[in-house]
């Protein structure tokens, strides 16, 4: 699997160890994120992430900031992003069986570590249900 990451200076450390995680999972990972704690403006970072989901050259995408607000509104700016804002396993489940969400935006200063992990692990093992989802999800665009 491929996937691209984002993140801004909050989410440094969460990316080094989110990519170190999935590499060794065998998934191949573009990493778009600063590698500093120095203060940087997030959608420079989210924006190619959410062009690679939405131009479908990786199967999801990862951004991280702070809250995880600013990186996920940013990401919902493209077409065919379904970018969610998760701080449980639960809700990150949730957020691939009935949105079909393709972007998983983490607010690093709101979880711990081991727990983003655990909603990075979740993001990739649910599966979007389809059925009376699916309608919901064609609405999202406008047209």
């Amino acid at each position: 699997m491929t996937i691209s990451i984002g993140n801004d200076h909050a989410g440094t450390e969460y990316k080094q160890a989110i990519v170190k995680h999935l590499e060794g999972k065998g998934f191949t990972v573009n990493n778009y994120g600063t590698n500093t704690n120095e203060s940087v403006d997030y959608p420079d970072f989210v924006h190619p992430v959410a062009s690679d989901v939405e131009q479908k050259k990786v199967d999801f995408g990862i951004i991280i900031c702070g809250s995880g607000n600013g990186a996920n509104m940013t990401a919902n700016k493209h077409q065919g992003v379904r970018s969610a804002l998760c701080w449980t396993k639960e809700i990150t489940a949730l957020a691939r069986q009935h949105n079909n969400a393709n972007i998983l935006s983490i607010p690093a200063r709101f979880t711990a570590l081991q727990q983003a992990i655990e909603m990075v692990d979740t993001f990739f093992d649910t599966k979007f249900e389809g059925g009376r989802h699916q309608n919901r999800v064609e609405k999202i665009p406008v047209h």
